[in-house]
């Protein structure tokens, strides 16, 4: 599977993705169910409040190949700084109405 990560630009100078990438590394989280192997294509931000240049960030990474998008747990979730975002369900809904019907969205990665 191939897959692209929008972040939380606020949390970027918090945390490196590092739980990101380790959740995908050892198929836990999100990534718990998917038993192949998960390819990363990019990893970016939103863009910033209120997340309005997420969809075409979501675009540029189906462009290079990705088959799902996943919403960084500092999205929906709001780790590490204890802030969820709350443009997070209108991003995932403009993601979904603007992108190709094939591509599956995930709402957090660990």
């Amino acid at each position: 599977m191939k897959i692209g990560i929008i972040r939380c630009l606020q949390t970027e100078d918090y945390c490196p993705g590092t739980g990101c990438f380790q959740a995908i590394r050892e198929k836990t989280g999100a990534f718990g169910e998917i038993k192949e192997e998960i390819d990363i294509i990019g990893f970016i931000n939103c863009g910033g409040c209120p997340g309005k240049k997420a969809v075409l960030r979501a675009k540029t990474l189906i462009e290079r190949g990705a088959e799902t998008i996943a919403l960084a747990s500092c999205v929906k979730k709001g780790t590490p700084i204890g802030y969820p975002c709350p443009f997070a369900a209108k991003i995932k809904e403009l993601i979904s109405k603007n992108t190709t019907n094939r591509i599956q969205i995930l709402d957090f990665s660990h």
